[in-house]
């Protein structure tokens, strides 16, 4: 359903060409809007590194690579020990700090309430468009079908 555009690279000699799908324009009322979304400030946190536990052994006993990372305004607590790496930990901490405090100050406006609404309508399209084709489907059936058993009792 979606028309497809060629795109002719200027860099490649050999003018590949590539084929990039068009947005239908629906999906542009769906945007999220990510200008409410809260700045961390590196003065309000206070981050610490404590020994992780769990699968892994050895490397992960003997390293403090769990990140447990406060903002001090509002008391809000955040841990993470997804992998083990200490550098990844502190990124995966940020977002979900961040996402913590979008939630807090924007509410219904946060980008998860957002996401979870257009999800939500998602859901919703898909169950009224299955319903319509099995009404369809019925009515074709009746159409063809109904004539035939009424003609054979």
């Amino acid at each position: 359903m979606h028309s497809l555009l060629r795109f002719i690279s200027p860099i490649s000699a050999v003018h590949s060409k590539v084929m990039f799908p068009l947005l239908p324009w629906r999906s542009f009322s769906k945007a999220i809007d990510h200008s409410r979304v809260p700045v961390l400030n590196e003065e309000e946190l206070e981050e610490t590194f404590v020994r992780g536990s769990g699968p892994g052994g050895q490397a992960v006993a003997k390293t403090n690579n769990k990140v447990v990372l406060t903002h001090k305004p509002t008391g809000i607590v955040v841990q993470c020990h997804a992998t083990r790496s200490l550098f990844e930990n502190r990124r995966e901490a940020r977002k979900m700090l961040v996402g913590k405090l979008d939630h807090l100050y924007n509410g219904d406006q946060s980008v998860e309430a957002q996401m979870q609404r257009i999800e939500t309508k998602k859901q919703t399209e898909t169950a009224r468009r299955k319903q319509k084709l099995q009404a369809k489907k019925k009515a074709w059936k009746e159409r063809e079908f109904g004539d035939d058993q009424e003609k054979g009792s």
